[in-house]
């Protein structure tokens, strides 16, 4: 129990489940909680037949990297879960580091939760939720990281994990990523710790200050990336003084 009376968060609460082979971790995770499941589960596949990445594209997802999806279960009120991707990308990044070596690329995050290896992702997530019709809410954060394999992407430079020296097999990398998301997400506080999760991810946070373009669903909006503000937002001064609130969009440097 912390000392203002809320109960902690702790390894014990959480489960794991562990497959060779499935559609997609976050799939898998989706079912079980129309099934009923209490949530706070791990599911983890060595290989994955239709993974997949924000906006529908396709995650290629071959044996050697970590393919690990959370189910949670009404894990905060809904107008404060617009910050846990923010958490999930702070505990991500704990967890890569704790197995990149020693001289290793700069670890850092791009808004809101792509993690960078010396400017090359290696990371992506992707965050799902449903009204479930006993009237609970699921989310799900899904977690692939690049370990020896590095799917070719035309949108973005990539890496891996051995690329960097790092030599963690999933299962390592996963032990680090049970216990770093059980710590952030005990911070995170369903939402009331959402400064100190963004005080921790500006500390880590790439291009702050550079030249960007948003591509949102509609248009694309380049004007200098000012940081994020309280809640998450990132915050993209257009000039003249003016400066945008987003809330989605993929960022792209210089």
């Amino acid at each position: 129990m912390a000392s203002d009376g809320r109960r902690r968060i702790s390894l014990g609460d959480f489960r794991h489940d562990s497959l060779s082979e499935t559609s997609s971790t976050n799939s898998e995770c989706l079912a079980r909680a129309r099934a009923g499941d209490g949530g706070n589960l791990w599911v983890t596949a060595e290989r994955q037949t239709g993974g997949r990445g924000r906006r529908g594209r396709l995650w290629v997802s071959e044996r050697g990297n970590l393919y690990a999806s959370l189910l949670l279960i009404d894990p905060a009120p809904m107008e404060r879960l617009g910050s846990l991707p923010l958490a999930v990308a702070v505990a991500v990044h704990q967890a890569i580091r704790r197995v990149l070596p020693p001289g290793a690329e700069p670890l850092e995050v791009k808004w809101p939760n792509d993690i960078l290896i010396g400017r090359k992702k290696t990371c992506g997530i992707l965050v799902e939720g449903e009204g479930l019709p006993d009237g609970r809410y699921a989310l799900i954060v899904g977690i692939g990281i690049n370990i020896s394999e590095m799917p070719d992407n035309p949108l973005y430079p990539v890496t891996c994990l051995r690329q960097q020296g790092a030599a963690a097999s999933p299962e390592e990398l996963f032990a680090h990523l049970f216990a770093a998301m059980a710590d952030v997400l005990d911070i995170w506080d369903q939402g009331r710790g959402v400064g100190e999760i963004t005080a921790r991810w500006r500390e880590i946070a790439c291009g702050v200050g550079e030249k960007i373009t948003v591509n949102l669903p509609d248009r694309s909006i380049s004007g200098q990336f000012a940081g994020i503000d309280d809640n998450g937002l990132l915050m993209l001064d257009t000039g003249a003084g003016r400066i945008m609130s987003i809330a989605a969009g993929d960022v792209f440097f210089g």
